[in-house]
């Protein structure tokens, strides 16, 4: 079993190419202080969703919807995921996994027994500065597992990072380009200060990045990857 924490029964952009349901499963292992899905990262959800409603609604989708998306929180936490990866194949669906690619194995797994379509890793600063500020253990030499198996893999995949400062500079930039050169498709996204995981994170300007630096920092990375996108 997982522990489902929101269901969005609709999405037109978070499933590149297909019309999608969303579920955002319990819990992270991550502390991003601008986090926007705050109660997930916390795993405060009181009234989890169950699973037979999810897949109630896919049942009830079916030739309507094309696409499944298990967002968060971080998916590959619950060891349920995999079950409800195939639950949604077994219907149909073409399946989209966000993830933050602290447990390569399971996303190795998952790609392995083809339970997943298409990845979509969010890349949230140079992987040997994630520890203190995002999370209290270094999860280095996970994250750039990830990114390897990831593009690896054949899939149609995506890199992410949200701009936030300090976790991320034109020095950071750079590095990440040079961490995933070669790579698909990039995006940048700008930081949209509403409710975060920390209720400071947005109150001071300095943590944002305006359009023209958010330019800036796309052109750092553009030419090391086929698609850089700004979002």
């Amino acid at each position: 079993m997982v522990k489902i924490g929101g269901l969005q029964k609709v999405s037109m952009i978070d499933f590149p190419g297909r019309l999608s349901a969303v579920v955002f499963l319990n819990g992270c292992n991550f502390r991003c202080p601008y986090c926007h899905n705050p109660k997930l990262a916390r795993g405060d959800i009181d009234d989890p969703i169950p699973e037979s409603d999810v897949l109630a609604h896919l049942d009830a989708r079916q030739g309507l919807l094309e696409g499944v998306v298990f967002s968060g929180g971080e998916p590959t936490l619950q060891p349920g995921l995999a079950d409800l990866c195939q639950a949604a194949k077994d219907r149909g669906y073409a399946v989209k996994l966000d993830t933050n690619g602290s447990y390569p194995e399971v996303i190795a797994a998952l790609i392995r027994n083809g339970l997943v379509d298409y990845v979509a890793m969010d890349v949230k600063t140079d992987p040997d500065h994630y520890a203190p500020a995002l999370c209290p253990k270094d999860p280095s030499a996970a994250v750039k597992a990830s990114i390897k198996l990831i593009m690896a893999s054949g899939l149609p995949y995506e890199f992410r990072t949200t701009c936030y400062r300090p976790v991320v500079n034109a020095k950071i930039m750079a590095r990440i380009g040079h961490l995933i050169n070669g790579a698909q498709t990039y995006a940048i996204q700008k930081f949209c200060a509403n409710e975060t995981l920390d209720s400071d994170a947005g109150s001071q300007k300095d943590h944002l990045f305006d359009d023209n630096e958010l330019l800036k920092l796309k052109a750092i990375i553009e030419p090391m990857v086929d698609c850089c996108l700004m979002r």
